[in-house]
């Protein structure tokens, strides 16, 4: 896939929808593609977070470590965004991400994102959008989680 598929393929994701093919072109060329076989880790939960990975093909499993093993929590597929909460946070990556077949994903490195967060209000405000619906879900599946948990009266 060359630079020009890349570009396409981000004007598909939602954080960069709002951008212009140069900037999405300058995205690219200051990110690096790289290509993960089924099974390879992209990243570990408690490593440091240095960069976001959109994936433009394939599919991830998110997983996190509990007590009782290691529990996947979401696979996620092409336009998706991993990564960046962490990289916004400072904090550790909060979970591991696996390829679950052949997947291409272009990392953005710690600081050619923070730009895009300074320099680009559209992509600032589709960011804040993003994680406010990751936060709802959370909220939903532990509600439920709570419900199931508490004995009826």
């Amino acid at each position: 896939m060359g630079i020009g598929r890349d570009v396409d393929a981000l004007a598909a994701v939602p954080l960069f929808r709002d951008m212009s093919d140069a900037q999405r072109k300058l995205v690219c060329f200051t990110s690096e593609r790289l290509v993960f076989r089924a099974g390879q880790v992209m990243f570990r939960q408690g490593e440091v977070s240095d960069s976001a990975y959109v994936i433009l093909d394939g599919a991830a499993d998110i997983t996190i470590s509990t007590p009782n093993g290691p529990v996947k929590v979401a696979t996620i597929g092409p336009q998706a965004i991993v990564g960046e909460m962490g990289v916004i946070t400072g904090a550790p990556r909060s979970a591991t991400v696996t390829a679950a077949g052949e997947t291409a994903a272009l990392r953005i490195a710690k600081e050619g994102f923070v730009s895009l967060v300074e320099g680009f209000p559209a992509f600032s405000l589709a960011l804040v959008r993003e994680l406010a619906v990751r936060l709802e879900n959370t909220n939903r599946v532990l509600a439920a989680m709570n419900s199931a948990r508490t004995p009826a009266e």
